[in-house]
């Protein structure tokens, strides 16, 4: 798929996983420079900030880690402390607990201050409405909320961008099809609770969610499987 790049920079929020991975090269069709921010917020597996700069290294992207460690310490969940077991479904009154509270605000709000510094209006994040397994932070309404608070707070312009917002699992995997970027998601993210590259561990949420839009879409494209 091939388009025309009519913007100069944006801020890509990667972690290295399939969906931010797909809006990173979404974003290379549209913009002639793209920094990729990853956030250490004290998550369980390393591993996660490691493939980010793997995968930027790989395809020359510049990419930056910022600390956010006290995030992991004020709000306790299963991707970050290792006494707590990840759940394997929402429960009835509320998220899993690997929803990080704050999570996607703070990493938008602080992937703001560091694009209005270097001019940058733009910001793109993986997150779906679709697919968003409970967590109150990947819905629209938010997003486009902060998107008027940190004009506001700031008395800057940006444009919180959500490629995928839309998206689910089966149409994500469509997406990087058409981007011609599916092998690289499937081989060199890492979406897994568990910490594992590719397909991961096989039954966290994580990889059942990922799973079950590859499967759903490769029966749409057999040739891909």
């Amino acid at each position: 798929m091939q388009e025309l790049k009519n913007k100069k920079e944006a801020v890509v929020i990667f972690s290295g996983g399939q969906d931010s991975t797909t809006c990173l090269f979404w974003a290379m069709k549209r913009y002639d420079k793209l920094i990729a921010l990853s956030f250490d917020y004290g998550q369980r597996h390393k591993k996660e900030l490691e493939c980010a700069a793997d995968i930027c290294r790989r395809y020359d992207v510049e990419h930056h880690i910022m600390d956010l460690g006290l995030l992991g310490q004020l709000a306790p969940n299963s991707l970050t402390r290792q006494d707590m077991i990840v759940d394997q479904t929402a429960p009835e009154d509320g998220p899993p607990n690997t929803f990080v509270d704050g999570r996607n605000h703070l990493f938008l709000s602080f992937a703001a201050v560091f694009a209005k510094n270097r001019g940058i209006s733009d910001l793109i994040t993986g997150v779906s409405q679709s697919d968003f397994s409970g967590y109150p932070d990947c819905r629209d309404v938010f997003i486009k909320s902060l998107n008027v608070t940190l004009n506001l707070a700031m008395d800057y312009h940006f444009d919180i961008i959500t490629p995928l917002m839309w998206k689910d699992k089966k149409e994500t995997w469509a997406l990087a099809d058409r981007l011609g970027v599916m092998d690289i998601i499937r081989k060199e993210t890492l979406t897994c609770y568990n910490g594992i590259i590719g397909d991961g561990c096989g039954h966290c949420p994580a990889c059942a969610l990922r799973k079950k839009g590859l499967d759903e879409y490769l029966l749409t494209s057999p040739g891909r499987a």
